[in-house]
Formats: C-alpha cells, structure tokens, sequence
C-alpha cells in the first residue's frame, strides 16, 4: 500500500462503513432514504457533532478533553436560569461562550506549562463544570422566551425539507472546522504538535499557544453546543451532556483520526458523526430493539479502527 493511500485509509473506511449502513437501513426501512432523514441526521445530532469539532482539535495535538459534556450541562442550566430571571439571550449566549473558552484556556494552560497529563486536569475540569451545573439547580429549568422561542421555531427552507436551527449550526461548526484544521497555519501547528511534539519545539512552532488555543476553542464550542441543546429542548437541565465526551471521542475515531494524535481529518469527523447518527436512526425506524444496541455498535466500530489504525502504524514503520 502506497503512503498516501495507507493515510487516507481510516476516512475510506469509514465512508465505506457509511454507505453500507445507510444503504442497508434504506433497504429495510421504508422512508429511510430521504431528506427528512438527512436533516435529522444533522439536527438530532447537532450537540454532538460541534462537540466533536472541537474534540478533534484537541486529540490532533495527542491530547483529550473529558469536561466538555458537562460544560454542556452547565451552559444549559445556566443560560436557561439566566434568562428565566430577565437577562438578554444574547448578553448570556455571550457569557456561556466566555465561560467555556476561558475553563478550556486554564485546562491548556495548566497542561502545558506544567506538562500535566490531559486526561487528569480535564477530568478535574469535568468534576468542576458538573458540581458547578448542579449548584445552580438541581432540576430543569424550562424557558419562555420570544428570542429563545423564535430560534428554536426557525428552519431554513429548502424545496420539500428545511434545515433549523440546530442542523444550521452544526453544519457551519464543521464548516468552520474543516477550514481551520486543514487550510491555516494553526491546523498544520496542531497536527504537528501531535505527531511529535519535540520536533514542533525545535522546527520553532508556537507549541504552548496552539495547544492553548485547541483547548479553548473546544471549550467554547462545548458551551455553544450547551446552547444549541437549550434551543433544542426549549429547557435547561445540569443532567444534560452525560457521557457526551465519550460520544465524541468514539465519532473523531471512528472517523479516522489517530487518539494519539499527528494524523486525522475534520471530514472524518463529520462521516463519524453520519455513521454514529445514522445508527441511531436506523434503531428508532426498526422499533424492536433497544437504544443501548447503538453502544454495542459503536463500540465495535471504535475497536475495528483502533485495530485499522494500530496495523496502519506498524505497515509505515516497516516502510521506512
């Protein structure tokens, strides 16, 4: 196998794996194949997928976030009270990202200036943001609110189907995403932090900002992801994001970029996403079985593509 093919194997796989289930579910399930379906693969998948975003950023440098499903549990109890007692959506949509991108700022920072194991000061971070979202409330907070009210409502039209807000927002989120990670400075900075940080060190590479920068904007995109699960439900609730961060790490995987980091696709990322949702969909269309068949799943996909990625690794160190 070629270098170049052996690095774009993981996405091929995963857009192979993609089509297969599509395909399959189309066959079985009458109305799977059409684009209310597509949509919802985005919409019902919204939080998930800008969570995933900012996930992907963050393990291109080898590194990893576990706070961010509850940074989602905290923006959404604290915007929902927030603007239950009067303040501007958008004065507190400001706050919630402010919130998140500066718990993201001190996490980077913290690891990197004292060279701390990710997985341990995320994990405190997690720990915070969850204690802190059931400090404010213990139970949901529903919210009445024109502006609240009007996003949630809002779809963008497109011949028989229309995309709300959520499906907007996600799609934007990877968008955005993609051309940050592949197209600027700061993309090809993160991926060589990960690859081997040491060389980024002596190639001269901003190491400590780009890493700080990573952890920031995944921790403001968890907070917009709060946000985007607030609009969804119409409710606030500090439960909200549970095992979210698990979520994530499974679809940045199994769409193909490497956990320990130097090697990955923000493309991946999005067929992970469709494969994770799609799963879902198929199970909800067939009716007879559990929705704890999804983790079964994907927990086999995730080991499939550590095993892809453990042989890719091995076949390029014989190569050289």
């Amino acid at each position: 196998m070629s270098p170049a093919l052996r690095r774009q194997a993981p996405l091929l796989a995963t857009a192979g794996i993609l089509v297969i289930l599509f395909a399959t579910a189309a066959f079985l399930y009458e109305g799977f194949f059409s684009g209310r379906v597509v949509v919802n693969l985005f919409s019902d998948n919204a939080v998930l997928g800008i969570v995933a975003v900012g996930m992907t950023l963050v393990i291109f440098t080898g590194g990893i976030d576990l706070s961010v499903g509850a940074v989602v549990g905290f923006v959404s109890i604290f915007t929902a009270i927030m603007i239950q007692r009067g303040y501007p959506p958008a004065l507190v949509a400001v706050a919630a990202l402010a919130i998140g991108g500066g718990l993201g700022a001190g996490m980077g920072a913290l690891i990197h200036a004292f060279r701390l194991p990710a997985f341990l000061i995320t994990l405190a971070g997690m720990f915070l943001a969850r204690g802190g979202a059931f400090w404010i409330s213990t139970e949901s907070v529903g919210i009445d609110h024109p502006v609240a009210n009007a996003l949630s409502g809002f779809e963008l039209g497109l011949g028989p189907v229309g995309l709300p807000t959520t499906a907007l927002t996600v799609i934007g989120v990877l968008a955005l995403g993609y051309v940050a990670a592949h197209h600027t400075r700061f993309g090809r900075n993160l991926l060589a932090i990960g690859g081997n940080e040491n060389s980024a060190v002596l190639m001269g590479l901003p190491v400590g900002s780009a890493k700080v920068w990573a952890y920031t904007i995944n921790g403001a995109l968890a907070a917009l992801a709060g946000l985007v699960a607030t609009i969804y439900t119409g409710s606030g609730n500090p439960s909200t994001g549970l095992g979210l961060e698990l979520d994530a790490i499974a679809v940045v995987v199994i769409g193909g970029t490497l956990l320990a980091g130097g090697r990955g696709h923000m493309l991946g990322t999005l067929l992970g996403l469709l494969v994770f949702g799609t799963i879902q969909t198929a199970l909800l269309f067939d009716g007879r079985l559990s929705s704890w068949w999804i983790r079964i799943v994907v927990g086999l996909l995730l080991l499939l593509f550590i095993l892809l990625q453990r042989g890719l690794l091995r076949g390029a160190a014989r190569g050289k």
